[in-house]
Formats: structure tokens, sequence, C-alpha cells
């Protein structure tokens, strides 16, 4: 561990951070005013959308479509591949990195969490909290209410079906449901 981190960089290294740091609260509080701004738009202010979008995140890959509402942590931790569509409802906490893939589907109210806290209960009661990065290939389909827990991988090309809690990484071509998520069938080329 370096000395002298900032809790920024605490958080982003996956180790214990105070999320009431100055420099933590003012990254929050500047992603409620962009996610405020962008679900305040209409369907006709595309180009309104697009700009908000390419501020908010870290990267925005060409072609990203995000139905408001739409809620994240600090939005400069995410990284949006091509072609992205995330339905209603939709939710990144961020504190840690999220990449999302190419041709990535969302139905509405996917939440995507790499924001997590201590288990132990004296540790949880100091205030210190802890992130885990969350990537999820290209193609990937993630039906409606899935939750994505952090620290978790999800393979090219994976269907995620509806209601799914992903606790642990998900395999590249194959389509995974439950609560727990778990693979049921692996896809052929043919698929």
């Amino acid at each position: 561990m370096q000395p002298n981190k900032t809790e920024k960089q605490k958080m982003l290294a996956g180790e214990l951070y105070w999320a009431a740091d100055a420099e933590l609260v003012a990254g929050r509080r500047r992603a409620t005013r962009l996610t405020r701004d962008y679900n305040a738009t209409t369907e006709e202010e595309q180009e309104r959308r697009s700009h908000l979008l390419q501020e908010l995140f870290g990267q925005v890959g060409p072609k990203i479509y995000i139905e408001p509402p739409f809620r994240c942590d600090y939005g400069s931790n995410i990284y949006a591949g091509e072609n992205v569509y995330m339905n209603f409802g939709c939710i990144i906490l961020d504190c840690s990195t999220v990449r999302l893939g190419d041709n990535l589907l969302c139905a509405p109210n996917v939440q995507i969490y790499a924001a997590h806290h201590p288990v132990s209960p004296a540790e949880r009661l100091t205030g210190l909290e802890l992130a885990s990065p969350v990537t999820i290939g290209n193609n990937v389909w993630l039906g409606g209410g899935v939750i994505v827990c952090p620290g978790v991988t999800i393979g090219d090309n994976t269907t995620i079906g509806a209601g799914s809690v992903v606790t642990k990484d998900i395999p590249a071509n194959v389509v995974a449901v439950g609560n727990p998520c778990r693979v049921i069938r692996e896809l052929g080329v043919e698929n």
C-alpha cells in the first residue's frame, strides 16, 4: 500500500476508503447534476444526451443510448463501448471501474454495483466502504431487473435472464439465470 493515497485512489484500488471525503462528495454531486440534466431531456434531444454522457462517463463509444431515468455514483468510472443500450431505470454504482462492452443490451431496471461494504459489523460501523471493478463483455444481454454484484465479470455473448443476481463471474457464450445466477446452457456458434 502506497503511503498518503487519496480516498479516491484507495476507492479505485479496492481498499477501504472514506466516502465522505470532499473530493468524492464533489464527484458524486457532479454526477447527480449531470444525470438530473440527462433525465430531464426528451427524445428529441439526442445530441444533448450524447454530449451529457460524454461529459459524465470516463469513455463513451459511438451509438450509446440510455433511456431516462438513469443514475450513477460518479460516472467518470464508467467505460462504455460501442452500441450500448440501457432501458428505463438502470443504475450503475461506479465506485470502481465499470466496463461495458460493445453491443450491450440492458433491459429495464438493470443494476450494476461496484460498491459494497465490509461484511464485519465492527468494520462497517466505521463508515469505511469498499469497491470492486465490474466488467461486462461484448454482445451481452442483461434481462429486466438483473443485479450485477461487485467484482463480477460477465463474458462475451452471454445472456443473463431477467431477475438474476450475478454474484460470481459468468463465462462467455452461455445463458445464465437465477439467484444466485448460474449457467443453464452453453451457446454454440450457431446460437
